[in-house]
């Protein structure tokens, strides 16, 4: 199969009207959140600085003595309650997210897949091919269209909250508080955290550019329609 067939595909994978329906789905978000872990682990393992929800998961299992997954589990879940507690929309595909990538990271660090890079000269390459993969299963997450990640859904929430505030400043707040509470607490702050920052949405609009996937066109399906399709087969 062609890739450009499979990205279509994968387009149009969007329906979620059917308990079999929601099931591909969820398979399709896990099997890319667990992509997606790897690419985490890629610039972890990149050793110049991780992004800055990563310089706080290795902050705190640094500081509580717990594997990267176990900190980026709590942390995911911790900002999933806040999300719900502001009544921002929750899908499937949250729990899954809010699980599966640290625990994936965790896989690749025990079988030790990619060792530490010892310079920029290796490190920046390995971090890029990171970002990329991440671009790419963001997509295929995404097209799943049973929510966005807990992080991604906080982001908006504020946003909503922050008046005539504008979003991209709300995220350098965010991403600068999340960083510089996982420096106290001893994650790795370094070039690689600035390239996370700044290169990230580029090369996810560059990824999804080349599948020709908009963003804004997915609907994702709350939690709610999800049991009652499968309860009763209805869609609200």
């Amino acid at each position: 199969m062609k890739s450009s067939d499979f990205f279509s595909k994968v387009n149009d994978l969007k329906d979620n009207r059917t308990s079999g329906k929601i099931l591909i789905n969820m398979v399709l978000a896990a099997m890319s959140l667990f992509i997606n872990g790897f690419g985490v682990y890629m610039t972890i393992q990149a050793n110049i600085g991780a992004g800055p929800w990563d310089v706080l998961n290795i902050g705190l299992a640094k500081t509580f003595g717990i594997l990267y997954g176990t900190a980026s589990v709590a942390v995911s879940y911790a900002i999933l309650g806040i999300d719900i507690a502001l009544r921002e929309p929750i899908g499937i595909a949250m729990f899954i997210d809010a699980f599966v990538v640290g625990k994936s990271v965790d896989l690749f660090n025990r079988i030790g897949v990619i060792p530490k890079c010892d310079s920029l000269a290796s490190g920046i390459p390995v971090m890029l091919i990171g970002l990329f993969i991440m671009a790419y299963t963001q997509f295929t997450y995404m097209s799943a269209a049973l929510g966005c990640g807990p992080r991604d859904t906080l982001l908006v929430a504020l946003a909503k909250r922050a008046g005539k505030v504008p979003i991209g400043l709300v995220s350098i707040l965010l991403l600068g508080f999340t960083t510089y509470i996982g420096w106290l607490l001893g994650g790795p702050v370094g070039i690689g955290t600035l390239i996370c920052a700044f290169a990230t949405g580029p090369i996810m609009q560059m990824a999804f550019h080349t599948v020709k996937f908009d963003a804004t066109h997915i609907h994702h399906q709350h939690l709610t329609d999800s049991l009652k399709v499968f309860i009763d087969g209805k869609v609200a």
